[in-house]
């Protein structure tokens, strides 16, 4: 049996150091170059790039926009989930297909997303045509052409395909909990909210872990719904920190700094999910 299993493991330990390994090595050394397409040549510029970093205001602000969207969505898609998770959580057909339905998001491109409510928030979308017949807006609201209004749709979309993959999450944690748990629960006394907090929330613990941090990590590089819902307006004020890399990579070719940013994203994304995970699987121990 061993024997058969080394060639996959070989197999899968070369699929990972090729497709993953390799290019953050080869990101974090083009970081200390100046490489561009229009120049024939790269030079060495050690940590110039990285000195930039902290004097681009237009990366300040695209980091300043990622957390607030990444805390966000992240609070909105795990309430929201974990709702929704309760309320499915029924053995019946109806229920499986509620479930389901639920999850369609999830499976969606980002891109397909983000035509679809494109499509619901312009000017003249879905969205503005039920309020106008509804008596509530008088004018069609801008929901992508201010600061304050495209920053709400991008956290309303980005939570709707993350709300799915916190529901299918909390649904198989709850249905892991033993009813004979709830049962003694009551019969110790325990209410609605009793059950709720001293059966419920610490059965859960190991899901709400495991759907806050891949929430936040999928939230921290987000760019496709950015690209297609706005394009990082208006003027500037809704670009993610993926989207400015791109935009420094391909639009301005700089490749070396962009790489740089690629590894500051990089390192911050791991650093605050090793974070949260950690306070998260303390805060298991202690339930």
């Amino acid at each position: 049996m061993r024997k058969s299993l080394a060639p996959i493991a070989w197999l899968a330990m070369a699929l990972y150091a090729t497709f993953l390994l390799y290019p953050v090595a080869r990101s974090a050394v083009m970081s200390f170059t100046n490489r561009s397409p229009l120049k024939p040549t790269e030079a060495f510029v050690g940590f110039t790039n990285y000195a930039t970093l902290f004097t681009d205001e237009r990366l300040l602000a695209s980091l300043r926009f990622t957390v607030a969207v990444v805390v966000v969505v992240t609070v909105v898609s795990n309430v929201v989930g974990l709702l929704f998770a309760m309320v499915l959580n029924g053995p019946g057909r109806n229920f499986r297909v509620m479930r389901t339905v639920v999850f369609v998001p999830q499976v969606l491109s980002g891109v397909v997303v983000a035509f679809v409510w494109r499509s619901i928030l312009n000017q003249h979308g879905l969205l503005n045509t039920v309020l106008a017949d509804l008596g509530l807006v008088d004018d069609p609201v801008s929901w992508l052409g201010s600061t304050e209004m495209a920053t709400l749709s991008i956290c309303v979309v980005v939570s709707w395909t993350t709300i799915a993959f916190a529901t299918v999450v909390y649904t198989a944690a709850l249905r892991s909990i033993p009813a004979e748990l709830y049962e003694a629960a009551r019969v110790d006394g325990a209410g609605a909210f009793g059950r709720f907090r001293h059966v419920t929330l610490p059965m859960i613990a190991p899901g709400v872990t495991i759907s806050v941090v891949l929430c936040l990590i999928t939230t921290f590089k987000l760019y496709d719904i950015i690209a297609v819902l706005t394009g990082g307006g208006p003027a500037n004020t809704t670009k993610s920190t993926a989207y400015y890399l791109v935009t420094v990579a391909f639009t301005n070719n700089r490749f070396g700094y962009a790489s740089s940013i690629a590894m500051l994203l990089l390192a911050l994304t791991a650093g605050v999910a090793y974070g949260v995970t950690t306070i998260l699987r303390r805060r298991e121990a202690h339930l």
